[in-house]
């Protein structure tokens, strides 16, 4: 009995997406991949893959570099946090939106950030821009900035790795809000921000040929300067019904909405 325990629980470690076991745990190489070679997985991934997944030689996997398609691999040995892994042929899967999805999130407390990103990756969001709004209750100096971005990018990593993703999304530096909206004023591209009292819906605008930009506030929303310094920025508001959503749920909401109408869900 303890023996078929022990087995279900190696089982459920090896497979710890909600939505079900994908055919062979993925990894994502911080180098270009190229067919029939041997490569050491990073050490994040090794120890992933040899702790958490008990990965043993002949375990298949998968790997990917982020440009773009994936490689089928196998391991080749492992040893304490090092894992050597034998290269097979490369596969053009790709799994990216139709639409070039930006999510533009105010900073939010606690794992707010880390939980919205993650999400808008396995959504498909393209671009994550994380935003210094006057209601933010995360203050960040230029420092602690740079290495909230490098969190995040690794949090966007095992995002792909999760979903299936092969081409990662970029993790922009903290921007301050009204800043970043007079730079993308001059962008032609679908701009969006959510207001529950606005009048139109998503069903009332044309289907977008490039990049949608949804435009997010921290708790407490955005100011009435910020709301008007995006209107002055081309940006839309529309309405996903009456109610008020929270900032981590809403942009994943709009995105969500987004994929349904014009994207691939």
């Amino acid at each position: 009995m303890l023996r078929r325990i022990r087995r279900c629980l190696r089982i459920i470690a090896r497979y710890p997406n909600d939505a079900g076991p994908m055919a062979d745990p993925r990894f994502y190489c911080p180098f270009a991949l190229t067919d029939a070679v041997q490569v050491n997985l990073s050490p994040t991934a090794a120890h992933h893959a040899a702790k958490v997944l008990r990965l043993r030689r002949g375990d298949r996997v998968v790997l990917f570099d982020g440009t773009g398609g994936e490689y089928e691999a196998s391991i080749h040995w492992v040893e304490r946090n090092e894992v050597v892994v034998d290269v097979g042929r490369h596969l053009t899967v790709e799994r990216e939106a139709p639409l070039s999805l930006c999510l533009a999130q105010g900073l939010a407390t606690g794992d707010k950030m880390d939980d919205t990103l993650q999400k808008a990756v396995q959504m498909g969001a393209a671009r994550f821009q994380p935003l210094a709004t006057r209601k933010s209750v995360v203050r960040l100096t230029e420092e602690r900035g740079a290495r909230r971005q490098q969190h995040w990018e690794s949090v966007a990593i095992h995002a792909c790795e999760q979903c299936g993703r092969n081409r990662l999304p970029e993790v922009s530096p903290v921007e301050d809000c009204e800043t970043w909206l007079a730079a993308v004023q001059a962008s032609p591209v679908l701009k969006l921000v959510l207001d529950p009292f606005a009048d139109r819906r998503l069903t009332d605008l044309a289907r977008p040929l490039g990049e949608v930009i949804v435009l997010v506030g921290p708790e407490g929303g955005l100011t009435e300067e910020e709301t008007r310094a995006a209107r002055a920025a081309g940006f839309q508001a529309i309405r996903l019904g009456p109610r008020v959503l929270r900032t981590e749920v809403a942009g994943l909401a709009l995105l969500a909405a987004i994929n349904a109408l014009w994207g691939d869900f």
